[in-house]
């Protein structure tokens, strides 16, 4: 039972350096809209935007590794709990909230690319009710994961 506890820790971590990252990454294409033609300003933004999103696939990738650990570890690991089972439909859900959130990482990404090779990126104002989608996934996926409600 240990092991699991190791496990889940690694991948809850794993998980909250990802959602920094999807959280961060939309503010900084704000910030790119906001900078308008600054070219140095602009440069930066992108700079620090393509390391995020370099940081938070490798997060989302860590995390992902482990959470197939936390999903099938009972097959290997004894005494591991098991998430396979009647009454994990909640799972189901959590998992295609998490999806959602990769989508919109990977439009994000897509974005900053765009910003990158000179073309505009939306209004700030769009940005900002942009960022707040990972927020409210999140809200969701805690909730499905605490309250298992089928």
């Amino acid at each position: 039972m240990q092991a699991y506890f190791w496990v889940k820790t690694f991948h809850l971590v794993f998980v909250i350096a990802f959602m920094a990252a999807a959280f961060y990454l939309p503010r900084i294409l704000v910030n790119i809209a906001e900078a308008g033609d600054e070219p140095a300003v602009r440069a930066r933004l992108v700079l620090m935007g393509k390391r995020l999103y370099g940081f938070g696939h490798a997060m989302f990738g860590l995390a992902l590794v482990i959470g197939l650990g936390l999903w099938m570890g009972y097959r290997a690991i004894d005494g591991f709990p098991t998430m396979v089972a009647p009454g994990s439909g909640w799972m189901h859900a959590k998992l295609a909230l998490v999806v959602l959130v990769l989508a919109h990482f990977i439009i994000a990404g897509r974005m900053l690319k765009g910003a990158a090779a000179g073309r505009s990126v939306p209004s700030s104002r769009w940005l900002r009710w942009f960022n707040e989608i990972p927020v409210l996934a999140l809200i969701a996926i805690v909730w499905l994961v605490l309250a298992k409600p089928f």
